[in-house]
């Protein structure tokens, strides 16, 4: 960091892995151990900055940004313990997913669900609320168990349910607002299988069927394409113990997920923005050259999806109930406004859980993402889908792209106000504050 005439001189540009967020840094630092990462939390309150971590930088939002010091977290990584009696690891913040599910799994262990992107870091991914599919499993902050934070005092404070619980209850999802979160303590589980069925369907039949699609797989989810009435499921189930793998084919691997998933979509999505208009018959061959796959793996081979396709992304949840009448809303859109959407609409589930700012808070929830191609404009899409969102009394996925401030996330989320106050208490000053957080809590 220097200084010209007193001021601070912001010089190392920085954006995100979609590009919708930029910032220009005063100091980018890489602590190696929690001693570090306190001197740099004193060294940023002593020099009049604010503080945030960055993992992946794959948060569509502001709600990692600075102006001010970047701390990454990539040197404070892997698996500490395991406690296979309390059934749970402790883990570096910084250890990405897939680096923490594969140490994991050396050891017969698993996160009991994950969602489809394992780039993120473990404390990027629950301090915003990642989550998977499946009606009988929560998102992965409510597997926390314990965390360590390191305050904006420079005081580090062992937060679980019965050790500074309030602290433990707003940090298990703490957007970064109230410390850095050095280590966490997360529920697993013994390494399992899942058998794996994917194949294309009708529109229609899927919202039919969505229920008891639901209810009868461990997860379910489907995808959407727009301007067609085709869909994609996917369909999850744990096997008995003693299945042998049958993983797809290197070939049919390498066909279904590099060739046609990544480096054709990539080609199809810039043809698309170059020519809007050849969008529908690119989603109605894409739609219709899908076709079924099953497979049985480990879980999290299973669950993750490889992503080179750059997008934006915004995704909310709803009651569990809403999820028809949500997706016919955007479809009845899609179809009466010309503007042309490349990128399917991904559909899941997820149980009720008990995290202050979780977006299955206190209910059963369906979740509806969009997304754009990166090169495309937003257009009115974004803006369409969020009012049909709020309608439903829809909570935004806090690092997808959203508009909504803190008084309509108060209407929303029944501890709130609670979370608020324990973020008054540990950072009055605001070190760890941004504009997204000003805008998503309050000044």
């Amino acid at each position: 960091m220097s200084t010209v005439k007193g001021s601070v001189v912001r010089s190392i540009e920085w954006t995100n892995w979609s590009g919708t967020e930029t910032s220009r840094l005063a100091r980018v630092a890489t602590p190696r151990s929690e001693a570090d990462v306190i001197e740099e939390v004193s060294r940023a309150r002593a020099n009049g900055l604010r503080v945030k971590v960055i993992g992946a930088g794959h948060s569509f939002t502001g709600v990692g940004v600075t102006d001010g010091v970047q701390l990454r977290l990539g040197a404070l990584t892997g698996v500490t313990s395991i406690d296979s009696t309390r059934g749970e690891a402790t883990v570096r913040a910084g250890t990405p997913l897939h680096v923490l599910n594969e140490e994991l799994a050396a050891f017969g262990y698993a996160l009991p669900n994950l969602g489809d992107i394992d780039r993120q870091s473990l404390a990027g991914a629950t301090g915003t609320g990642t989550h998977g599919t499946g009606l009988r499993l929560t998102g992965l902050s409510a597997g926390i168990r314990a965390l360590r934070l390191v305050r904006a005092d420079g005081s580090v404070v062992e937060c679980s349910p019965t050790r500074e619980p309030e602290l433990f209850q707003a940090a298990r999802l703490g957007l970064g607002a109230l410390g850095i979160v050095t280590e966490i303590t997360v529920a697993v589980v013994p390494a399992f299988l899942l058998h794996a069925v994917e194949r294309p369907e009708s529109l229609f039949d899927v919202l039919e069927h969505a229920d008891v699609s639901a209810e009868a797989n461990d997860h379910f989810e489907f995808y959407w394409f727009p301007h067609t009435d085709r869909a994609l499921t996917k369909r999850n189930n744990r096997v008995p113990a003693g299945t042998a793998r049958r993983p797809l084919p290197a070939w049919r691997e390498r066909l279904d997920d590099d060739l046609l998933s990544n480096r054709f979509f990539e080609l199809t999505n810039r043809v698309a923005t170059r020519l809007p208009r050849s969008t529908r018959g690119i989603n109605a061959i894409a739609s219709r050259a899908l076709s079924e796959r099953q497979f049985t793996d480990s879980s999290h081979k299973v669950f993750v999806t490889a992503r080179e396709v750059r997008f934006m992304e915004s995704e909310w949840a709803f009651p569990r109930s809403a999820l028809r009448d949500v997706l016919l809303e955007l479809r009845a859109w899609v179809d009466s406004h010309d503007e042309h959407i490349s990128f399917p609409v991904e559909c899941r589930v997820a149980a009720a859980d008990d995290v202050w700012l979780s977006t299955a808070h206190e209910r059963e929830s369906c979740y509806v993402a969009i997304h754009k191609y990166h090169r495309q404009q937003r257009g009115a899409y974004f803006e369409a889908f969020e009012a049909i969102a709020t309608e439903h009394g829809g909570r935004p996925h806090w690092a997808k792209l959203h508009t909504r401030d803190a008084d309509y996330l108060r209407s929303v989320y029944p501890r709130f106000d609670d979370f608020v106050a324990v973020r008054d208490r540990v950072d009055p000053d605001r070190l760890f504050g941004n504009p997204y957080l000003e805008r998503v809590l309050g000044a």
